[in-house]
């Protein structure tokens, strides 16, 4: 039988994350595993558009303030879900091309299962989030739990 002992769960903090967060704390809880929830920072943000380009320090403040933000965001989160204390969460917020970090951040912690919503917020950022979610579960050495949104 499978039993993972450790569970990465990608978020972008949409319900569709919410409802993948749940599943894999449900897992968790059974399996006395540890959860590591991850948010990703897309660094696909243009400096150029046309002939308009944003000032360098510009860019740096808005990636700055979005990892800012996403940390408090994530704390939020971990702090709603604190009430299960037969789980160990640990959170990270981290800059790059999403499905680059979780491989990585799945080989760097041993992940032995990662839970994911096949979908996140709507939108372009939902077809965003399930083109992550098709990346990960085609590329993962690890096993892949898509949550349908």
């Amino acid at each position: 039988m499978f039993e993972p002992k450790n569970i990465l769960v990608p978020t972008d903090f949409s319900e569709h994350s919410d409802k993948a967060l749940r599943q894999a704390l449900d897992i968790a809880e059974k399996f006395n595993s540890k959860v590591y929830l991850l948010h990703v920072v897309d660094k696909g943000i243009q400096q150029c558009v046309a002939d308009y380009c944003l000032p360098r320090e510009t860019m740096d403040q808005i990636e700055k303030e979005s990892v800012s933000k996403s940390r408090e965001l994530m704390e939020h989160e971990v702090n709603t879900v604190a009430g299960r204390p037969a789980v160990e969460i640990d959170f990270d917020v981290q800059r790059g091309v999403p499905y680059d970090v979780i491989l990585q951040e799945q080989r760097d912690k041993d992940i032995d299962l990662i839970v994911i919503a096949s979908h996140g917020k709507s939108g372009l950022m939902g077809h965003l989030m399930g083109n992550v979610a098709d990346r990960v579960a085609e590329r993962a050495t690890s096993e892949v739990l898509i949550v349908r949104a």
